[in-house]
């Protein structure tokens, strides 16, 4: 066991994921709300009335809120998983996709291509 006591950055990490779910969720309930009409006194009154069919509004934008607050957490949470926690720390100084540099010897620092390539031309 290490004696490191984690940061408060560290403890507080999922409750950054949850707010962002959340704010996923809220976002999508809302633009759901506005595409079905919620705010319009035609549906309040087809609601009110009970000639309203199918889902009403408000609900489906309880149902299409929480879908997206579990797969915005779910997405989230995966990559946090696939990120490898002695990765964080390090400096990136370079792009990352590409090929890892050479050892540099000292005598082909100017970029010859004087030693083994291995993507000749084999036209047989």
């Amino acid at each position: 066991m290490s004696d490191e006591k984690p940061t408060r950055r560290d403890i507080l990490r999922p409750l950054h994921l949850l707010g962002i779910a959340l704010a996923c969720g809220v976002f999508a309930m809302i633009v759901t709300l506005v595409s079905t009409g919620a705010f319009t006194a035609r549906v309040n009154t087809a609601i009110a009335n009970g000639s309203y069919e199918g889902l009403t509004p408000v609900m489906l934008g309880l149902v299409v809120g929480g879908g997206a607050f579990i797969v915005t957490l779910l997405m989230l949470s995966m990559l946090i998983l696939a990120v490898d926690p002695a990765d964080v720390a390090k400096t990136v100084d370079r792009p990352v996709l590409y090929d890892p540099e050479p050892a540099s010897d000292g005598d082909n620092a100017a970029g010859d291509s004087t030693t083994g390539d291995d993507r000749t031309d084999r036209t047989e």
